[in-house]
């Protein structure tokens, strides 16, 4: 069943979904049943499943010459979704990017996931690799997230890369795209991220799902001029429970969003990452509450491949 079914059927009645990583390369799926296991209390409609792309690494090959190696540290994304949908009888969502891809494989992979009776994706670009500063696509890739969704659409009216295919069967996948509350680091102004969002939007995209955020007021306010530029499709706002002081400088750093000073402070005064773990936890909750009130259809929790935290707030919440 498609994202937006789900939502049109919870009749208003928020809902619980959460965002899983493929396991390590060298692990076995049951890593990921043990993560998933103690939310499915919780009746989640979809799952997530995050994609990660090929990396590089060059390794001295003697005589001065450097040999390029492939890493893919996180594969098995279409498995999984097969995998959960097969296990648990819940729709699963794959990530598909740009980066790493190019149309070709991008075609062929949504085809296997037709095959497997998936009906939803979730387009992105995807970041930059490490040895990159700035993002490039593969020759004969896409640039931007909204050439990625133009494909999908097109796939979903029998539209395929070789014209001369004849009697093209239709896909039909739910089309879902990510959004930044706070503005996307590459984009010079939020009004400027929400003009390509649109963009998005009518290529075919039919539900948002926003990046973490930690103040629910910069939501509301993303919410507000979204519908002011017209876009009406649902906004599923992306939480996550901080857990350790780490996270104070990484989750600013690595995903360019705010915490908010009484949260900072709150975590500061911590003896240790348990406390911190339970502050985030209280926040979390807080925040959820909040949104479930405002009757946002579905909350969406990024698990980091770990559940415990998430079980706690939803307990509190659903």
């Amino acid at each position: 069943m498609k994202v937006t079914e789900h939502i049109k059927n919870a009749n208003g009645i928020t809902q619980f979904s959460f965002e899983i990583l493929p396991p390590l390369k060298g692990q076995n799926i049951q890593s990921i049943f043990n993560n998933i296991d103690p939310l499915m209390e919780f009746n989640p409609p979809f799952i997530d499943v995050t994609y990660h792309r090929e990396e590089y690494t060059y390794k001295d090959a003697g005589n001065g010459l450097l040999k390029k190696q492939v890493v893919k540290k996180r594969p098995g994304t279409v498995g999984i979704c097969a995998a959960i949908q097969n296990k648990y009888g819940v729709d699963a969502v794959p990530h598909i990017l740009c980066g790493g891809f190019t149309k070709e494989d991008t075609e062929n992979f949504l085809i296997d996931l037709d095959f497997l009776g998936i009906d939803n994706v979730v387009a992105l670009r995807g970041d930059a690799v490490k040895t990159e500063t700035y993002f490039k696509p593969e020759k004969d890739g896409h640039n931007y997230a909204s050439e990625l969704v133009h494909q999908i659409a097109g796939m979903n009216k029998g539209i395929y890369l070789d014209n001369e295919l004849e009697n093209c069967s239709s896909t039909n996948f739910c089309i879902g795209v990510g959004a930044y509350p706070e503005k996307h680091m590459e984009a010079p102004s939020l009004d400027s991220d929400i003009h390509f969002l649109k963009k998005k939007i009518k290529n075919g995209a039919e539900y948002i799902v926003t990046q973490m955020f930690f103040d629910n007021q910069k939501y509301f306010d993303f919410i507000d001029k979204c519908r002011l530029e017209g876009i009406t499709v649902p906004i599923i706002p992306g939480l996550k429970p901080i857990a350790t002081k780490k996270q104070l400088n990484l989750i600013p750093h690595r995903f360019h969003v705010d915490l908010p000073e009484e949260l900072v402070i709150e975590i500061v005064k911590c003896k240790d990452n348990s406390a911190v773990k339970q502050v985030g936890i209280e926040w979390c909750i807080k925040q959820s509450k909040e949104l479930q009130k405002a009757g946002i259809p579905v909350l969406h929790y990024y698990s980091m491949g770990k559940s415990n935290n998430i079980q706690q707030v939803a307990k509190a919440v659903f």
